[in-house]
């Protein structure tokens, strides 16, 4: 585990000092405007956290996590060393030139192309790094003991916290040193000290390699989930027995994906359950089973708990599309307020991100150490509380982000001299507590639900609501600036924001969390727990389905 964690902590260090601050780059030695700067900004954050979906295949069906991890990283620090090449090299960039100056020169074409080639090397590793991590550290905390289950839980969801902790430490070390070398001293430099951090943290996580529980690949899960689908249709026709317990069972042909157990039978998404009718022609001549006429109830379940996880998951997406903008927005909006500190130190502006990173660690420590083990008494849970209840109230925590940032950017712009830059403070430090809670919660939600042979699809699953986020928020700036630019006030979101209304467009997101909100209370309330057998014996989830799934104190908890 410390291998494991050391790496991450690098890892992290890395990223959060290579794009903290990016826009800043963009803008101030790239010369590109508002828009462009935040789209490709956001463009590039959505296809790092879209390529972990494909790294999650490779690790799942054949790969590993490990090989995948270590191929991902070595392309990362690649992807890393070209941007930092491309901020030594005066020839790969503009001239410099005063800001917002008319003889301000944009990077040419080729000179973009090749920072977005690097950018895009990065994205790819970023595939392999981010869906296996988290993962293959909880594979760490595995028994094969029954008996010492409830121990093993509560030292996995302890593991998602501890991990999230480190990211929250890493990335507020970068924001302070990082972010002041790039503003202060230069970016070759600044860009130069994540990619040695990256090497290191490859290092480290190679070094390990004697010592990590690797598990063998289940083979590719989205194959299994077609040949459900494909023989549920075949056998579309046909009416299911009244007893369940003639469904076709395999517990040979599934040893290597129900190491913990075989999910058991549900009685959601019937028509899938045609997949386990057995009829003639399912097997050869020779006993070999063939898998496009005929799956296991273990395979019909996995399908089902995938398709049960969705809802929640999406609620995501809008999640990470509304915190977007505290690295654009917000970075552009302190650059215009009052940074000053003591003598000639003016605070960087993307180092702000340190009091969400800083409220997130608060958060988490609180949470794990004092809340979880007095509610684990109170209630005998052995999440303390459950994931359910924890992205609900981060979730209406967040909606409390934006709130602020549209009451502060409206004190900004009718204040007659600029006011302090901790003004934007509690945006920051709101975000960090919803996003200890919400986002940490999504995690562990969708690693405990989904298949233990999914387990790496469903941290990609994770990081793909944060790819659909950001190409959300683009899209989202994009149809706002379109249009609000056709009325008489102009749009809203100008290169000088202060002739734009960057307030009506933060209550604009807060308008869309409330209904992201509402959505989720519906989803939460209706879900159904997955059931796992465990040597004959049913987890406690066992009597979720009868129970109603979702939590019903839920609304009130948020």
């Amino acid at each position: 585990m410390p291998f494991i964690l050391s790496n991450e902590v690098c890892d992290r260090f890395a990223v959060a000092g290579f794009n903290a601050n990016m826009i800043q780059y963009l803008r101030n030695e790239l010369h590109l405007p508002l828009v462009q700067a935040t789209n490709t900004l956001n463009n590039f954050s959505g296809t790092s956290s879209f390529t972990p979906l494909i790294g999650a295949l490779i690790a799942d069906s054949f790969a590993g996590r490990f090989w995948t991890i270590t191929v991902g990283s070595i392309l990362y620090q690649l992807g890393m060393l070209g941007v930092t090449i491309s901020a030594i090299l005066p020839a790969l960039r503009p001239p410099p030139c005063p800001p917002q100056s008319p003889s301000c020169h944009q990077a040419s074409p080729w000179q973009q192309a090749i920072f977005y080639l690097s950018l895009l090397v990065t994205a790819i590793g970023s595939g392999g790094i981010r869906p296996c991590v988290v993962a293959f550290g909880a594979d760490q905390l595995e028994q094969d003991s029954p008996t010492q289950r409830t121990n093993r839980t509560e030292r996995r969801w302890s593991f998602f916290n501890l991990y999230f902790f480190c990211i929250g430490l890493s990335v507020m070390l970068a924001l302070t040193v990082v972010v002041y070398i790039q503003d202060n001293v230069g970016w070759g430099l600044g860009f130069g000290i994540p990619t040695i951090a990256m090497f290191i943290s490859v290092i480290v996580f190679v070094f390990g390699y004697p010592l990590y529980i690797r598990k063998k690949p289940g083979g590719s899960p989205l194959i299994r989930m077609a040949q459900v689908v494909v023989a549920a249709a075949k056998k579309r026709k046909l009416d299911g027995p009244a007893d369940v317990r003639l469904l076709y069972q395999d517990q040979e042909l599934d040893a290597n994906i129900t190491t913990a157990g075989r999910l058991s039978h549900t009685k959601q998404f019937k028509f899938l359950n045609r997949a386990a009718i057995v009829t003639d022609g399912d097997k050869t001549d020779t006993g070999r089973l063939r898998p496009w006429r005929l799956s296991t109830v273990h395979r019909i379940e996995e399908l089902k708990s995938f398709i049960r996880i969705l809802p929640i998951w999406s609620v995501g997406i809008l999640l990470i599309t509304s915190a977007a903008n505290n690295f654009t927005f917000g970075i552009i909006q302190a650059k215009t307020m009052n940074r000053h500190l003591a003598g000639d130190f003016h605070i960087p502006p993307a180092t702000l991100l340190i009091f969400s990173a800083i409220s997130m660690l608060l958060t988490l420590t609180i949470y794990d150490r004092l809340i979880v083990p007095l509610a684990r008494r109170l209630n005998n849970h052995p999440d303390g509380i459950s994931h359910l209840r924890r992205i609900g109230i981060g979730l209406a925590i967040s909606i409390l982000s934006n709130v602020a940032s549209a009451l502060v950017e409206n004190r900004r712009r009718r204040a007659v001299h600029k006011i302090s830059v901790f003004w934007l403070v509690p945006q920051y430090a709101v975000h960090g507590v919803a996003e200890g809670l919400a986002s940490v919660g999504l995690m562990e939600f969708l690693y405990d639900q989904s298949p233990e042979s999914m387990r790496s699809i469903s941290a990609a699953l994770y990081w793909l609501s944060i790819s659909l986020g950001h190409y959300g928020s683009t899209m989202l700036v994009t149809m706002v600036n379109d249009f609000t630019k056709k009325t008489k006030q102009g749009s809203w979101l100008q290169n000088n924001i202060d002739k734009g209304r960057l307030d009506y467009f933060y209550w604009l997101v807060a308008g869309l969390q409330v209904f992201n909100f509402g959505y989720y209370l519906v989803c939460a309330r209706f879900y159904v727990f997955k059931r796992l057998e465990i040597a004959g014996d049913l987890n406690l989830a066992e009597d979720a389905e009868e129970k109603g799934g979702g939590e019903a104190e839920l609304a009130v908890a948020a």
